[in-house]
């Protein structure tokens, strides 16, 4: 039998959130499970929805700059001079104060940063991302995506569609950091990784140790022991960095008990 073998002190850092996650979380349905994933369902449409003529408006006000895995695509704190687009590979969105990190989401290909740069209020970035491997982002010049925010209501609808799932599913992620089991948590997570960015129940897990244990509010030594029991009770198995998940019926059961 799991036992959880670790708890959480996030308290402080998620008080803020608290509040607002009870005002939005009655907007989600009532069977939907709440998962500290850190992925969000809601999938980037905007662009579809641009003619010709303000998708060259678009190439012609933005740059494809690339990262190299493990490099910082923007810091809190940063001036937010354009929009991000990321065109190919995984990034995480994170805050930190120096000795801690809060991963806020991860953010796979085809997804928008910097939304908040488009309020006249906010002129730097909230938060910073860093690229988990090589990746391309798109830079987009601010100014031509407010144009477009303002002559294009369907483009308008998709922006703040993403706005609101990304904020339903950080508050719901934050409820589990703070109240759900450690196992609960990890299993949310490699679950995450499966079902949302790899779409596999196999896949070579670019991530380290120090990664997840960052995704499921835990140490890396507990994270550590506890995938040697996902092990040990044939959930999982890891070659290396490859993880294949052998029981999803009791990972999801574990996810949602936790």
């Amino acid at each position: 039998m799991i036992l959880d073998i670790e708890g959480t002190d996030l308290d402080h850092i998620l008080s803020c959130f608290f509040i607002t996650f009870v005002v939005s979380v009655s907007y989600m349905n009532s069977k939907d499970n709440l998962t500290s994933c850190s992925v969000g369902v809601y999938q980037c449409k905007c662009f579809d929805t641009l003619d010709d003529k303000e998708r060259q408006l678009i190439d012609e006000n933005s740059v494809i700059v690339r990262y190299k895995k493990g490099e910082v695509i923007c810091k809190r704190g940063g001036f937010a001079s354009h929009i991000m687009f990321l065109e190919k590979g995984l990034a995480k969105v994170y805050i930190e104060d120096g000795g801690n990190t809060l991963v806020l989401k991860i953010l796979p290909e085809k997804n928008l940063l910097g939304l908040a740069s488009v309020s006249d209020d906010l002129k730097t970035f909230e938060y910073s991302v860093m690229a988990y491997i090589d990746s391309e982002i798109r830079q987009i010049s601010t100014e031509v995506f407010k144009k477009l925010l303002s002559s294009n209501p369907v483009f308008s609808k998709e922006v703040i569609d993403i706005q609101n799932s990304n904020s339903v599913q950080i508050y719901g992620r934050f409820f589990c950091l703070t109240h759900k089991q450690s196992y609960g948590r990890l299993a949310d997570i490699l679950l995450c990784l499966s079902e949302r960015v790899f779409k596999n129940d196999e896949f070579d897990l670019p991530l380290s140790r120090k990664d997840l244990a960052e995704l499921s509010g835990l140490s890396s030594e507990t994270v550590i022991r506890m995938l040697r029991i996902f092990r040990q009770e044939k959930l999982i198995s890891i070659d290396g960095k490859r993880f294949r998940l052998l029981d999803l019926d009791r990972m999801k059961h574990i996810s949602e008990t936790g």
